[in-house]
């Protein structure tokens, strides 16, 4: 749906800066379809009515720069048109450069009415270097850009007051603007007509229950209307008394009429309530059509920005665009500009090859972009494409160890898709060259972060040599958003679907637990889990032992399983915004009606993988499984393992477990301190040489612990002085040992005395 005024309301300086702005876009695109047409009499039929439009308006204004830069635009047009002159891409681009000056002068006069622009010598010059295009004997280096904008904008002392008056009584239709009587709305009203259109749905949907009553009492109705007659029937053999028989007969007939009117009322609210269901559904959809736009509308800079940048870098790159005519919401399509040029400008600085680099590896010398747009799912689609150079990965990998991102074995076990991930990262480039275009590495996490802000993911993906290519998944509106109903601790919550990584169904049989902290495996990468209960601060579920329902959520660096009550199915929500005296509530964004008129809270993700961070930094996490532990607990015996060296903790927990016990294990002191508190275990076994709180102290605090001190406790360490084993006895300690005790059963026996066999 197009934007529109009532335009019987705006200024003749107004309405001139539409028309210019209007026939811009004609411009624009027409002189770049010249470059790859052979036979552009269309485009050049387009372009000299454009142009003319132009003068005619600014004439109408009086505004006699653009009257000139038009007129003299014009003519070259007429010149190409008859051909006297073929316009080449040196003369397109001054005639581009007299483009960009009719926008600028419209808007310079239209935001400040009482100032005048007047011919300077830029001005003059642009139209000199113009009119040379009608010269047949001007050569290509005669004609080149005199000015631009930017000094247009230095030069601001030719832009005098007081202009003369303009003839006030000069018609619209003058301009070649069609009157289109429309309403100007603000996005607040817009919002709350959004609000309201959700709410008349849910209402209109609380009629079929209504109805389905009704028709429940009419059913009724109609059993007592038989009763009735069967009781006068079976009366008909009696002599009864006539007012008897009379009263009998007149309640038989009035609940026959009552089973009809019941049935009549029961068709009409019927009808009603489909008529209304109907409505409300028209008008919901009407309301969101309101906040769409073509994907053309936001992207017509796209081809202008690739011409010019490719000539400056002396590339030659062709722009596709597919699904121009796809619906975008404006708000997300205005939102997207940044994030799309700075990957167009990424892809031609450093995707596309210069034209002798392509061609020397079998390529065409003009590289192509392609941007593809397309709803599916419910979601939008945006694949941005090149056909060039790619990234090598392992060059890649080299430059984020450079960088200090990480180590080299740690970079090494890296995937494609993690690698990937370090691009969208602030300040950082492949690239050791840093122009006016790119190379900060500043373009993709803007671009990231954008997306991310309204909703969507971005990922890229690379074959070295044969391109590059980002997907985006954004929502199709920011009005309305698709979800993923859950609940927690028996209240229903909603997550926007594109937050979710993935939603999993997970047997008890797959958790398993490392350093305390449970995780199973999604794609040969471990997920942790936390209870979403616990992150939200709410009642702790009873969960089910047999599985979990867990969704997948992650930020850039993290990912996390949440585990919720029960999955209640997905439902599209219109975005209620909460009341701003709230502040910002920790981890919600905002609010909706379900379709049973039922409120429901949208998580914000981003804020939810932020809360889990500290839950896990603090160490005070619930077991996702603690009832599946209880549950066996006839049949395992708990053991926490306290060592900071993994080595030792593993040779203990694998020794434990083959032999019949549950082993877990902590990394620190303050680690195993936590796991114990919020753990059920029958023995802990643990070092003394430990960071943040040593295996001394943290007997200790066992021992002295008034529901903790009946756990026995085994120190195992390196020490063996007579002095180390009496101080951990005097700790608590029930059994002192060397870690020589790994190689023969003195650990295992010390097990089995304390706790017996598992």
């Amino acid at each position: 749906m197009l934007e529109e005024f009532d335009v019987s309301n705006l200024s003749l300086l107004d309405l001139f800066n539409m028309e210019v702005k209007a026939q811009v876009v004609v411009l624009n695109d027409c002189l770049l379809a010249l470059e790859t047409k052979p036979d552009p009499q269309k485009e050049l039929a387009a372009l000299m009515r454009a142009a003319h439009c132009i003068k005619g308006a600014a004439r109408i204004v009086q505004i006699e720069p653009a009257v000139n830069v038009a007129h003299v635009m014009e003519d070259c047009f007429v010149a190409a048109q008859e051909g006297k002159v073929i316009l080449t891409a040196d003369r397109i681009d001054v005639l581009l450069q007299g483009v960009d000056m009719l926008l600028h002068i419209a808007e310079r006069v239209t935001a400040n009415p009482n100032l005048q622009i007047l011919e300077d010598v830029g001005i003059q010059s642009l139209v000199s270097a113009i009119a040379n295009i009608l010269t047949p004997e001007a050569t290509s280096t005669e004609i080149h850009p005199l000015i631009t904008t930017a000094q247009l904008e230095e030069n601001q002392q030719t832009i005098l007051v007081s202009p003369p008056p303009l003839n006030i009584s000069t018609s619209s239709e003058e301009l070649g603007i069609t009157p289109n009587r429309a309403v100007r709305m603000s996005t607040e009203n817009l919002n709350r007509l959004m609000g309201l259109a959700g709410e008349s749905l849910v209402e209109a949907n609380s009629l079929e229950p209504f109805a389905n009553s009704l028709l429940k009492l009419r059913s009724n109705q109609g059993e007592l209307s038989n009763l009735l007659t069967k009781l006068q029937e079976l009366l008909g053999n009696y002599h009864l008394d006539r007012q008897i028989k009379e009263n009998l007969s007149a309640a038989d007939q009035k609940a026959k009429e009552c089973y009809q009117m019941i049935s009549d009322r029961q068709n009409e609210i019927e009808v009603f309530s489909q008529r209304s269901a109907n409505l409300a559904h028209r008008l919901y959809q009407e309301i969101i059509a309101t906040r769409m736009c073509s994907f053309a509308d936001g992207g017509q800079g796209f081809p202008r920005m690739v011409r010019d940048l490719a000539r400056q870098l002396g590339k030659r790159v062709k722009l596709e665009i597919v699904g121009k005519s796809t619906l975008v919401d404006r708000d997300i399509l205005e939102r997207l500009e940044a994030p799309l040029t700075h990957i167009l400008r990424n892809a031609i600085d450093h995707g596309i090859e210069p034209p002798q680099e392509r061609l020397a590896v079998g390529k065409p010398e003009e590289g192509i972009i392609r941007i593809e747009v397309t709803h599916r799912a419910g979601m939008l689609f945006i694949n941005v494409s090149d056909d060039g150079r790619g990234i090598n990965i392992e060059f890649l990998r080299q430059a984020v160890i450079t960088k200090q991102l990480t180590n080299p074995e740690m970079a090494a076990q890296l995937t494609e898709i993690e690698l990937m991930e370090f691009l969208f990262l602030p300040g950082f480039s492949t690239t050791e060259t840093v122009t006016e275009i790119s190379g900060r590495g500043v373009g993709l996490d803007i671009a990231h972060s954008t997306v991310r802000e309204v909703g969507g993911t971005l990922r890229a993906v690379s074959v070295l040599g044969r391109g590059m290519s980002f997907y985006l998944q954004l929502p199709l509106t920011l009005s309305v958003i698709r979800t993923l109903l859950v609940e927690i601790a028996g209240e229903p919550y909603a997550f926007g679907l594109a937050r979710i990584e993935q939603v999993v169904m997970l047997s008890k049989s797959n958790i398993a637990v490392s350093e305390n902290r449970p995780f199973f495996l999604m794609n040969n990468q471990p997920v942790e889990l936390i209870l979403a209960s616990q992150v939200l601060e709410l009642p702790s579920p009873v969960v089910n032992i047999e599985s979990l329902s867990v969704i997948v959520i992650s930020d850039r660096l993290n990912r996390y399983g949440l585990v919720v009550d029960r999955f209640l199915g997905e439902c599209s929500l219109v975005i209620r915004p909460l009341d701003p005296r709230l502040g910002k509530v920790a981890n919600i964004s905002a609010a909706a009606l379900m379709d049973n008129g039922s409120p429901v809270l949208i998580v914000d993700v981003e804020d939810l993988v932020r809360s889990i961070a500290k839950v896990f930094s603090s160490g005070q996490l619930s077991q996702v499984n603690q009832s599946a532990h209880q549950a066996v607990t006839k049949v395992y015996k708990r053991v926490l393992v306290v060592d900071d060296s993994i080595t030792v903790r593993e040779m203990e927990r694998k020794l434990l477990e083959n032999n019949g016990y549950k082993a877990e294990v902590a990394v620190n002191g303050i680690d195993g301190w936590n796991a114990i508190r919020s753990g059920d275990y029958d023995l802990v076994v643990t070092d003394i040489d430990m960071p943040r709180m040593n295996g001394f102290e943290l007997t200790s605090q066992i021992k002295t612990h008034a529901k903790l001190k009946q756990i026995p406790v085994i120190i195992v360490s390196y020490k063996d002085r007579e002095e180390d084993r009496l101080q951990g006895l005097e700790a608590g300690a029930d059994y002192y040992l060397t870690k020589s005790s790994f190689h023969d059963d003195t650990l295992l026996k010390a097990v089995i005395d304390l706790i017996g066999e598992a």
